[in-house]
């Protein structure tokens, strides 16, 4: 009996993942696949673009501050730049990253 179950088990499996299983609408896995509008859109290159300039113009700015003679006290390398303003635009860049993977794009409805 119990090995009936597992077979039927089986066929609903291998159902499920035929090319010819309909979704809701009645399409065809591979009619759907090839209407599906793709993840990304030019708006969502624009704003991953937009975050890895930021994350790198963050990171620039980090950069430097390094004393030659580590005897003498610079106060240069804590400057606001580097602590403050450098890791904001960081994660700011991050979160526009973030954004653009994750945003949606606008469905066509014909």
């Amino acid at each position: 009996m119990s090995e009936k179950k597992t077979k039927k088990a089986k066929q609903e499996k291998v159902d499920l993942l035929d090319d010819t299983s309909s979704n809701a609408e009645g399409k065809s896995l591979k009619e759907f696949s090839s209407s599906a509008p793709f993840s990304f859109n030019k708006k969502n290159y624009k704003l991953l673009l937009i975050g890895l300039a930021i994350n790198v113009l963050g990171y620039f700015l980090m950069i430097g501050g390094a004393n030659e003679d580590p005897n003498v006290f610079d106060g240069e390398m804590f400057s606001t730049m580097r602590i403050t303003i450098a890791p904001m635009l960081i994660v700011a860049g991050f979160g526009i990253i973030i954004y653009s993977i994750m945003k949606k794009p606008k469905v066509e409805k014909k």
